[in-house]
């Protein structure tokens, strides 16, 4: 079993949304003592939100603004993070887009920003965090995916949705076996109903109790569900789990 350093730093892209399943993770990943780096599309925001954290945890934090569908702009927002903290022993890539639009009125641009985002932008932060992984021989990813790509969409979002999310789930697989022999671990989180703005903004009572109709537990996912599922598959003990997707969905999804 591979061993993590004392001091180890988690990044995590699309942290700044202060309702979002990333500021969530970056909270409780900093509460566990881990270094933290956010990656959103704002620096200054990044920034803001690493000094909050590093303050409220007394852990150290580090923000870079980056546009996860552009490679050049994610390289360089990692390799800012890596020159500021500890040893990146995680990458959280939770950074992703929504998308409501009917097929059939979908253009090639809609089509296209959310493939770059939410598919596109997990590989960019994969590979360059691979790199640094790599050489130390220890790694933990977590890619964020969707029931809607398990259930082909029957959500807020629709088509390029849950094909960029089906995308995340083979590129989790794909990467797992590739980078299994230096000790790196890449599995997927698929979340159900989580109230959070990508449903379209804060849910109402009302479609609470809609959505949890499909459920097996009574109620909607909060962020802090899929935080500690992340907390769970990036931690020491959860070496021996690679290339999965847990479903972290209240049963919506049994596979």
């Amino acid at each position: 079993m591979s061993t993590f350093p004392t001091e180890r730093t988690a990044i995590i892209t699309g942290a700044v949304s202060e309702r979002g399943i990333g500021r969530a993770t970056a909270s409780y990943l900093a509460a566990q003592g881990w270094s933290i780096g956010i990656i959103d599309l704002d620096d200054a925001l990044c920034k803001a939100a690493a000094k909050e954290l590093a303050a409220e945890h007394g852990v150290k934090a580090f923000g870079a603004g980056a546009n996860v569908s552009d490679e050049g702009s994610v390289r360089a927002a990692i390799d800012a993070i890596e020159a500021e903290l500890p040893q990146i022993v995680a990458l959280a890539n939770v950074a992703g887009v929504s998308s409501p639009v009917p097929y059939l009125e979908l253009d090639a641009a809609e089509w296209d920003r959310v493939l770059n985002i939410n598919l596109n932008g997990v590989h960019y932060a994969t590979r360059r965090v691979a790199e640094s992984m790599v050489k130390n021989r220890i790694g933990r990813i977590v890619n964020i995916s969707s029931v809607s790509a398990q259930r082909g969409g029957g959500t807020f979002s629709k088509t390029p949705y849950s094909v960029a999310k089906a995308g995340v789930i083979g590129l989790t697989r794909a990467t797992a076996r590739e980078l299994g022999e230096y000790d790196i671990t890449v599995n997927a989180i698929s979340p159900g109903p989580i109230d959070t703005d990508i449903m379209g903004g804060t849910l109402s009572e009302e479609r609470k109790d809609e959505l949890t109709k499909d459920l097996v537990v009574n109620r909607v996912g909060t962020t802090r569900d899929i935080a500690a599922a992340i907390a769970f598959l990036i931690s020491e003990d959860a070496g021996y789990i690679s290339g999965q997707t847990l479903n972290v969905d209240g049963g919506l999804y049994m596979h």
